[in-house]
């Protein structure tokens, strides 16, 4: 049986790498080619060591790849990757963007928070939202996926469940997330410089992330009724991992046993959602690494507040991880398939 020809665009960057390193272990496909602009010519080993005698791929032209693939992913700053998937859509490939610029479905909101506007509208109407667990059928049939941020992630499955429920809850919700710094990308900034991060803990964006309107989103569409939140993001001084703190005001009391075994149900036929046990808390160590998403449940009977905690790696489920997920649903591979992978246990 012939394998998928697979390429990947922006494969220098952190997440295209983490495509290139996953992919590699995916026994259906077969890398056809890797693309960076800035590194045309020159093996990947090259810029990381790690793929050294495993992977001698070298750099080429975004068309070579795209020529020799079936699908191909892109991994690439907001802005960009519109126009190669106009180009394989024109070649009839399938494509998966790990960037921004298929996540949001209305224009308007894209062009407040990413200052430029859609530049290929007709493949807006075609993309899906690839939020794996929660869109599987739409993604079956899909030839364009938007890949959710990690952020969103995190939060929408955490609250999938609940928004599924009868249960009157306050619609405005807060989210306090903590991320390691490789979600800010491989381009330094002054935020990201090691002095800056090394035994330091901040927020940043406050109230402000670009994420914001892409959480949003997924939760209206889920509740079927507006859901505001404020959304407060904060830089861990780690590699890898999220942890989301989420907490949800309801309106009366509720029967906790109840809503944890909705969680439970929502989720057992769904590999990658583990919902811990009562008493157990979510902790981003036990997801590195993984394709692995951890919730708890906690519920404050005082307030009648229910707190959530996610943990996920950003890298793997918050990016190539849940892309190759996505990929699987696809083609109608194992959605396990290259992902089966055991968090570290110390």
């Amino acid at each position: 049986m012939n394998k998928l020809q697979v390429g990947i665009i922006g494969a220098s960057g952190y997440g295209g790498a983490e495509l290139l390193r996953l992919l590699l272990n995916h026994n259906q496909v077969e890398i056809a080619g890797i693309n960076s602009r800035s590194y045309i010519g020159k093996p990947i080993c090259e810029l990381y060591p790690g793929f050294q005698e495993i992977s001698d791929l070298v750099f080429v032209d975004e068309d070579a790849v795209i020529a020799a693939s079936d699908l191909i992913f892109a991994s690439l700053p907001h802005g960009i990757s519109e126009p190669i998937a106009k180009k394989c859509a024109d070649a009839n490939k399938c494509f998966i963007d790990l960037g921004a610029d298929f996540r949001l479905h209305d224009e308007a909101d894209y062009q407040a928070w990413y200052n430029v506007p859609f530049k290929e509208k007709a493949l807006h109407e075609q993309a899906v939202y690839g939020l794996s667990e929660i869109y599987p059928e739409q993604i079956k049939q899909a030839k364009i996926i938007g890949n959710p941020g990690c952020y969103p992630t995190s939060i929408g499955l955490a609250l999938y469940p609940l928004m599924t429920t009868n249960y009157a809850f306050d619609e405005h919700v807060i989210i306090d997330a903590k991320s390691g710094v490789t979600g800010a990308g491989k381009e330094l900034s002054e935020g990201s410089h090691f002095p800056n991060v090394n035994e330091a803990f901040h927020p940043y964006k406050v109230a402000n992330h670009r994420h914001t309107p892409e959480i949003e989103q997924t939760l209206t569409e889920m509740h079927k009724q507006k859901v505001q939140i404020t959304f407060v993001p904060h830089l861990l001084p780690i590699s890898r991992g999220i942890i989301s703190t989420i907490y949800v005001k309801m309106n009366e009391a509720i029967n906790f046993d109840d809503l944890y075994q909705h969680y439970v149900d929502t989720y057992k036929n769904h590999t990658f959602v583990r919902v811990l046990e009562n008493g157990k808390c979510a902790n981003l160590k036990y997801v590195q690494y993984s394709n692995y998403c951890d919730i708890s449940l906690h519920y404050d009977t005082r307030t009648h507040t229910l707190v959530l905690v996610s943990a996920i790696d950003n890298m793997v489920k918050g990016a190539a991880g849940q892309a190759i997920q996505n990929m699987n649903l696809m083609y109608g591979f194992a959605e396990d398939e290259g992902l089966k992978l055991i968090p570290p246990s110390f």
